[in-house]
């Protein structure tokens, strides 16, 4: 099959147009490098069956030109990491809305199958247990910024949701929650890859907050597998599902377990929201997910343990960091 990956060259885009190609498959990567790398792709680039194009998902002739010669869309193009979404509240907003208007609007025309990376991000500050796919939505005002990027997946879902209910667009929504693993850059507020690198240059390690946080980690393999049992699923169609590990952690705790994997001295020391982010950002306590209905469907369910996913991070960037 001949597929196409918006924001191949990212860290989540390059496992999967990785595992598609390992499987014989076409893929295309479209991918401004705004937060992707050439680095992440470069050992690809041999490959007779890929094809890189540096281009934004808001040209509407480059889109045309690609969804006209897949056979499938995985939309994973995006703004990213909480750090990029406050500097960059705008562009993040722009490249959500109309960027998945214009995937949506071709995928429609020329009936082709779309994958719709959303985010755990959806749920806002609902922080009453395990969160369900169909469970509340709470927000803050619009005036922060981190709350309009909520809005704009809810809006990517709706839309999505609303192509397969009028126009039968054949869409899968998954909502990820924090994913992690080799290539994940620490420079858009990726806590693992940022805490790892501080530990192993023996630098104080930055909780921001209090640390009592409460996450869950889910390794880039089981976040790959899962995806493609929700794309060859006929059943998955027009629904959406969390998709993540339900091993949960406090940021302070991952602090601890990462100094420790990493034989490092480093200190542990906490920064306030305001000094790390803004004077109006917010955060929520506990942000776990409910899986049933991915592992009910698929039989999904994660498989690589935290500590297994951080020995292979910090043997990552052990080799990278110079």
């Amino acid at each position: 099959m001949k597929f196409l990956v918006t924001g191949g060259a990212g860290f989540i885009g390059s496992h999967l147009t990785e595992a598609l190609l390992k499987d014989g498959h076409e893929v295309s990567v479209v991918d401004n490098l705004s937060t992707g790398s050439m680095e992440n792709i470069a050992h690809l680039q041999e490959n007779d069956n890929f094809y890189f194009y540096e281009g934004n998902i808001l040209d509407y002739k480059l889109m045309l030109k690609l969804i006209t010669s897949c056979d499938c869309v995985y939309h994973l193009a995006a703004a990213v990491g909480v750090k990029y979404v406050l500097e960059n509240p705008l562009t993040s907003l722009v490249t959500n809305v109309r960027g998945t208007e214009i995937i949506f609007e071709l995928a429609n025309i020329f009936e082709k199958k779309v994958f719709l990376a959303s985010s755990s991000e959806v749920y806002g500050k609902n922080g009453s247990g395990a969160l369900r796919e169909d469970g509340d939505r709470i927000l803050g005002p619009v005036s922060v910024p981190r709350w309009g990027y909520s809005v704009s997946k809810a809006f990517d879902e709706t839309l999505a949701l609303s192509y397969h209910k009028i126009k039968r667009l054949q869409v899968v929504i998954a909502r990820f929650f924090n994913i992690c693993g080799p290539r994940q850059s620490p420079n858009y507020g990726m806590v693992i890859p940022r805490f790892v690198q501080q530990a192993l240059k023996g630098e104080p390690i930055t909780v921001y907050g209090d640390g009592k946080q409460t996450r869950t980690f889910t390794y880039i393999d089981d976040v790959i597998s899962g995806i493609r049992m929700l794309m060859d699923n006929p059943d998955a169609g027009g629904e959406v599902f969390n998709l993540g590990s339900t091993q949960a952690i406090t940021i302070e705790e991952l602090a601890r377990k990462i100094r420790e994997l990493c034989g490092s001295n480093s200190e542990i020391i906490y920064v306030p929201y305001q000094e790390a982010y803004s004077e109006d950002f917010e955060d929520m306590l506990y942000r776990v997910p409910d899986i049933t209905k991915m592992t009910s469907l698929t039989g999904f369910t994660p498989k690589t343990s935290l500590d297994t996913m951080l020995k292979s991070i910090i043997d990552y960037h052990r080799k990278i960091i110079r």
